[in-house]
């Protein structure tokens, strides 16, 4: 396959629940994220998602903290144990654009010190 991200993605292992706002859907879906960038993140779940919906998401960083973002579905996998999404981030501020950024220099540290 080839890769085609305009940024490298990075392992964060957290949870985030989404809303359905194209809809007006408020019914709340937790999912497991997979990796995440400054462009985008990917994650996996049970619930069937459609491909350029939008939904609002709080994804909790390696710090606890919050982050509020806007995620438009671009890519859909079946898996066995549910399905893999990609997600490009809308309007997401830049500062919080600048933690996930910090978070890839820290790990990109961490892997040359494993070696």
């Amino acid at each position: 396959m080839v890769e085609r991200r305009k940024n490298k993605r990075m392992d964060l292992r957290s949870k985030l629940i989404v809303k359905r706002l194209d809809s007006g859907e408020q019914e709340e879906i937790g999912i497991e994220v997979l990796n995440v960038s400054k462009s985008g993140i990917g994650f996996r779940s049970e619930e069937l998602l459609e491909i350029g919906s939008v939904y609002e998401a709080y994804l909790t960083i390696w710090t606890k903290e919050i982050i509020h973002a806007f995620i438009e579905i671009v890519r859909i996998e079946i898996q066995a144990e549910g399905f893999d999404y990609g997600g490009l981030f809308i309007g997401m501020p830049e500062i919080d654009l600048q933690r996930i950024d910090v978070y890839k220099m820290v790990s990109e540290a961490e892997e040359r010190k494993e070696i």
